[in-house]
Parts: C-alpha cells; structure tokens; sequence
C-alpha cells in the first residue's frame, strides 16, 4: 500500500491527548504490535496545525519511539511521519480514510531548556 511521507518542518504541533495502547481486536482485547520489530504499538492524538488549518491526528508510534512526558498540550516532534491511505469493507458498507504513523513522537519541552532573563 502507498505511504506519502509528511512534512512537518513548517507546523506547530502539540499531544491532544496522552499516548494509549492501541487495541487490535476490542472483543479479545488483543493489542497491536510493530509486525517487523513485535513492539507494541501506542495511539497519541496530537493538534496538527499548517497553514492556517489545525486537525486533531491519531498517530500510531512504537511505544519505544515515545519519548519525554506527553501530556496535553505538550509539545512534539513528529519523526518519520507516513500518510497511509486505506479502504475496507465493513458489515456491507465501504469505509476509508488516512491512516497516519510515525517512527517517533518526541517531547520539545525541555529541549532548547535553560535560564531565562527575567
């Protein structure tokens, strides 16, 4: 399936809300894992905000690329960011959307940290 890279140079971007395990099947509870490395995958709603425009993103990162505190409102940097269209078919009716992943999501608070003139 394509992936569309995401340039994220120019947005400012923040944690809508904090990293939870994603779930891969509700009824067993099962939970998702990186197929190629067997981390388990998390879910973080982040505000996107480009050109005007701000959208609430559900980004699926391995738990090992979430680094610093993610609380709300915190914010991140977005490593590896892929767009990955899908379609499926679900009790006769066609769904689709854009599914969003990234290598990373990484807290900027404290990064360029230090004393500040009052």
């Amino acid at each position: 399936m394509r992936q569309i890279p995401v340039d994220t140079s120019g947005a400012v971007v923040m944690v809508a809300k904090s990293p939870q395990v994603k779930v891969k099947d509700r009824r067993t509870g099962e939970i998702a894992t990186d197929t190629e490395t067997g981390a388990k995958l998390m879910t973080v709603d982040v505000m996107f905000a480009a050109n005007d425009e701000v959208e609430i993103l559900s980004i699926t990162v391995p738990e090992p690329g979430i680094s610093g505190e993610l609380a709300m409102g915190t914010p991140v940097a977005l490593t590896g960011l892929i767009a990955r269209p899908w379609e499926n078919d679900f009790n006769g009716q066609r769904r689709h959307g854009i599914a969003f992943r990234a290598v990373a999501v990484t807290s900027l608070v404290g990064a360029d940290a230090g004393p500040k003139a009052a």
